[in-house]
């Protein structure tokens, strides 16, 4: 499959079956995340994958899961980021971003659903998983199998802005 028909396929689940991700497949889910570019090959991401019922339970206090069996907590070790020296600014959620999309492109490449949530109560999450102060929850991933199928591919030529709404050349323009 080339890679613009598996990017139109991607979507974002939100309802999941409760059936079992084989091992092999969600390795090669967290293999595609391990490939992903970091800025300066910092690799910044610190990955908790969790699967017992007991540990859903506490992401629960932070935020719904779906009915997803399999939540990946992907954290960002601040010991050792790229920090821009002409605002501060850190490049660790951009890798973070690029890291999650990786396994969420490989995921529906598996027929397996996906939504990454930047919307949660990371205090909770490192409180019930005691995470070190240096290391951020900064992003969960729901995956498993979509409980009422995938959106259609062909749903961005409604649901997305033409390219030149959001793409200029040589300067910006209003």
């Amino acid at each position: 499959m080339g890679f613009l028909t598996l990017a139109k396929q991607r979507c974002t689940t939100r309802g999941f079956t409760g059936a079992q991700i084989p091992k092999g497949d969600l390795n090669k889910i967290l293999s595609a995340g391990r490939v992903a570019p970091t800025a300066c090959n910092k690799q910044p991401q610190r990955i908790i994958v969790v699967q017992s019922e007991e540990n859903i339970l506490k992401i629960k206090k932070a935020y719904q899961t779906f009915g997803s069996k399999c939540i990946f907590i992907v954290c960002r070790d601040r010991r050792n980021e790229l920090v821009r020296p002409y605002d501060n600014k850190c490049s660790g959620d951009l890798d973070i971003g690029i890291v999650c999309d990786h396994m969420m492109l490989a995921a529906r490449e598996l027929n397996i659903g996906s939504v990454m949530v930047g919307l949660f109560d990371p205090a909770i999450i490192s409180n019930e998983f005691n995470l070190p102060d240096y290391i951020d929850a900064s992003a969960l991933l729901l995956i498993g199998y979509p409980d009422k199928g995938f959106l259609s591919p062909e749903r961005h030529i409604t649901e997305r802005k033409e390219i030149d709404e959001t793409v200029m050349y040589e300067k910006y323009i209003e």
